[in-house]
């Protein structure tokens, strides 16, 4: 399992976490193709070496045609308070789905961005005491802003990590001048985004953490910290374009590396069950596959009857002891349950490993289970077999089939699943 890791001494804004991504190998040029792929003319970005205060790393920098001050790259006047006057063109929700959604760019990376845009929505609207869809986004919903989000986005998703983790944010004081007056620093959206995280007060008058880089680390956090026996593999710098008082304007990201949990062979995992009849099926689909994607070790569902014989649905999830919480967490908010049962359960799984065959097709992860020292069962990975289905026009069956085939020539699994 692999968890990337932020430790925002100088704060976090969107291009400081872009910056970060490129530090730890995310290549601009993917990037770039990102911003084409959204339609709009003029977006590019720039990435190059810096320093502060001894600590040398890469500044993102977005580039666009529109007349905005939005961009919260921490790159403004050192004498100045942060400003955010709108000089430039607002969008509200919808403007921004279309936008996002007709972009040539992959569906997770899509529903993250969607996700971080409907986050500030609802922080804004708390505040403005409106609704989301009735938000007209101003310096978030400039073009750079937009690039910042959907790169990151795309960005994380690259590094391919299982979570994030954030040390405590730093915050600033003093005012900042935004599009709707004066407001005091942290900005409002960012306090509201900020709700549950761990935040640290610093004698810097700036705005360290803007509400891009708020919305952005608060969707994506999954851990508190690195799990214990992390080691490290890789860290990136990320230099912002102010400089502050008494700290170096530096974003680390840092990717731990831990064992899989799969290598156990036994071990105790946590049940959570509850039954539910009045939620619609698609919720109970996005439900289950965000829970998967945060780690469940299973999600599944059981048709039942309830009192008076009520048609329902039992959600179950198996879930590892430290993760109890937040998959608690996820069922309480996507969910209409009032409560939770739990139980735990001993489970005995195969010790695992994953390789890749080749296939007339291209290259298909094969999963192979061992049992006491033997390879007793592989089964292809379904999203490889899609992946490649859909680039050739073949049936994914045929491809599904043609990876067991090369598993059997290669010898690496004595029986398979069929």
């Amino acid at each position: 399992m692999k968890i990337l890791h932020f430790d925002g001494t100088g704060g976090a804004s969107g291009d400081m976490i872009l910056g970060a991504l490129i530090a730890l190998g995310v290549d601009p040029r993917n990037l770039n193709m990102v911003f084409e792929s959204l339609n709009v003319d003029g977006v590019t970005l720039s990435a190059e070496p810096a320093s502060d205060k001894g600590i040398h790393g890469t500044r993102a920098s977005i580039h666009t045609n529109e007349k905005s001050s939005a961009h919260h790259d921490h790159g403004h006047d050192n004498d100045k308070p942060h400003s955010h006057n709108d000089h430039g063109p607002s969008r509200n929700l919808e403007d921004i789905r279309k936008m996002i959604n007709k972009a040539d760019i992959p569906d997770a990376v899509k529903r993250s961005s969607l996700e971080v845009f409907e986050r500030i929505g609802k922080a804004e609207a708390k505040i403005h005491g409106t609704t989301p869809d009735r938000i007209h986004f101003h310096e978030v919903g400039a073009l750079d802003s937009i690039a910042d989000i959907t790169g990151c986005c795309m960005g994380l998703h690259l590094l391919n990590m299982d979570g994030v983790s954030t040390s405590p944010l730093p915050l600033g004081h003093g005012i900042i001048e935004c599009a709707h007056g004066t407001y005091p620093n942290p900005a409002p959206a960012t306090i509201e985004l900020l709700r549950g995280m761990e935040t640290v007060h610093v004698d810097e008058p700036y705005e360290l953490v803007t509400p891009t880089g708020a919305a952005l680390l608060s969707v994506w956090k999954t851990h508190d910290s690195p799990p214990e026996g992390s080691r490290v593999v890789r860290a990136g710098y990320s230099i912002g374009k102010r400089k502050l008082k008494g700290r170096p304007n530096v974003l680390r990201a840092t990717v731990y590396e831990t064992a899989e949990k799969e290598e156990s062979s036994t071990g105790d995992c946590r049940v959570l069950e509850c039954n539910l009849d009045d939620i619609t099926p698609e919720l109970i689909g996005s439900l289950a596959e965000r829970l998967l994607e945060a780690g469940a070790l299973d999600v599944f569902t059981t048709p039942v009857h309830m009192k008076k014989q009520r048609p329902g649905i039992l959600l179950t999830v198996l879930c590892i002891e430290t993760d109890r919480e937040k998959m608690l967490d996820m069922i309480f908010r996507e969910s209409t349950t009032f409560g939770v049962r739990e139980t735990f359960s001993r489970r005995t799984v195969l010790e695992r490993r994953t390789e890749r065959v080749t296939t007339p097709y291209g290259k298909v992860r094969m999963k192979i289970g061992t049992w006491k020292g033997e390879d007793v069962t592989a089964a292809p990975e379904m999203d490889d077999c899609i992946a490649l289905g859909k680039k050739h026009g073949a049936a994914v069956r045929k491809i599904y089939e043609s990876a067991f085939k090369a598993c059997n020539h290669s010898g690496k699994a004595e029986k398979k699943h069929r």
